[in-house]
């Protein structure tokens, strides 16, 4: 399981949050990716990010609209967000997703949250097809 490229960073600003940003790290290998995400916030100083969540999951060989997923660590703030995540990249890339989740959304809403989500999303996605082109008859 060598990668296929030197891990890409990403930062960018959470919607509607310019002082939260969120930073993810992502590693495309041969048959699964590896995402960790966190965030800091430009008004505290920053501190160690603690362990968070970590997820995997796989796309369903028999049932192309389902994913299989585990926490392989969890942390009550986000092991929701990162299981979500973890589930949408499995289904976009049709293989095995790790996700290290320790994002802090304190005082973000609900809409605010899923915005932050399809950011990270549409991130993810776009950094992916770069190193590996999504095969179209997949």
């Amino acid at each position: 399981m060598e990668p296929s490229s030197k891990p890409i960073e990403l930062s960018f600003p959470v919607p509607k949050h310019p002082h939260l940003r969120c930073h993810a790290s992502l590693s495309f290998l041969n048959k699964c990716a590896m995402i960790y995400l966190t965030t800091s916030d430009l008004d505290m100083p920053t501190p160690q990010a603690p362990l968070g969540s970590f997820v995997y999951a796989m796309p369903d060989r028999i049932d192309a609209t389902n994913v299989i997923s585990t926490a392989l660590s969890s942390s009550v703030t986000n092991i929701d967000y990162a299981t979500r995540l973890a589930k949408i990249l499995a289904r976009r890339f049709n293989e095995p997703v790790y996700v290290g989740c320790s994002m802090d959304l304190a005082g973000v809403t609900v809409e605010e949250e899923m915005d932050g989500l399809k950011e990270i999303v549409d991130s993810v996605v776009n950094a992916r097809a770069q190193v590996r082109p999504v095969d179209p008859r997949a």
